[in-house]
């Protein structure tokens, strides 16, 4: 029988009914015409509802495209972190880039929304994208990296944190594609990996 605990912040702020109808169709928007197609009174139209019911609950564009990102993200990347665990003799390199390829490989068939993304998280309200992604990443890298040192621990997040948003970035601007994401990831990983491993012995 389920539990009748609280809800978890991810369940409460889970839209349904009118909302995902409204929500699902600014995803189709940002993947097919791109962010500035979202407008609030085509949204309303394509949703057969008003802009003032749509004003009821997002108080402007952005918090919209928000709203509609976030539920795309839980829906295509963090959902495959759920029930991941290390697996026996998984190296340091595995684990880690399991994890990764979860979270960056839907982007490879969804590229528009990629774009979308980088484009909100800066937008005002986009710290809440960032940790929401942050909320669903730790515990899943928590198993790979329960027996690493915290100091290096430290240090492979800024630096990983770092290549991520660069990656992003280049590929947003145009300078890459969006399949050298993942391959960039692989030689960072390998190479702290592998460096911290040698430093062990």
């Amino acid at each position: 029988m389920k539990s009748s605990g609280a809800a978890t912040r991810e369940e409460r702020d889970a839209p349904t009914g009118h909302d995902r109808r409204i929500l699902g169709i600014v995803v189709e928007l940002l993947e097919t015409e791109g962010y500035e197609a979202v407008q609030l009174r085509e949204v309303a139209r394509r949703a057969r509802t008003s802009l003032a019911t749509i004003y009821k609950h997002y108080a402007n564009r952005d918090e919209l495209i928000l709203a509609a990102l976030q539920m795309w993200l839980d829906e295509n990347r963090y959902a495959g972190l759920a029930g991941q665990s290390r697996a026996d003799g998984e190296s340091f390199y595995d684990g880690q880039m399991r994890v990764l390829r979860t979270i960056f490989e839907p982007w490879e068939q969804h590229p528009a929304m990629l774009k979308a993304y980088f484009r909100a998280r800066a937008a005002p309200g986009g710290e809440q994208l960032v940790q929401r992604g942050l909320d669903a990443v730790i515990p899943a890298f928590g198993e790979v990296l329960v027996d690493v040192d915290e100091a290096f621990v430290a240090d492979l997040t800024t630096i990983v944190t770092n290549v991520v948003y660069g990656l992003l970035g280049r590929f947003a601007a145009g300078e890459i594609a969006i399949t050298d994401i993942v391959p960039g990831l692989e030689r960072t990983v390998y190479w702290l990996s592998h460096g911290y491993e040698a430093a062990q012995r």
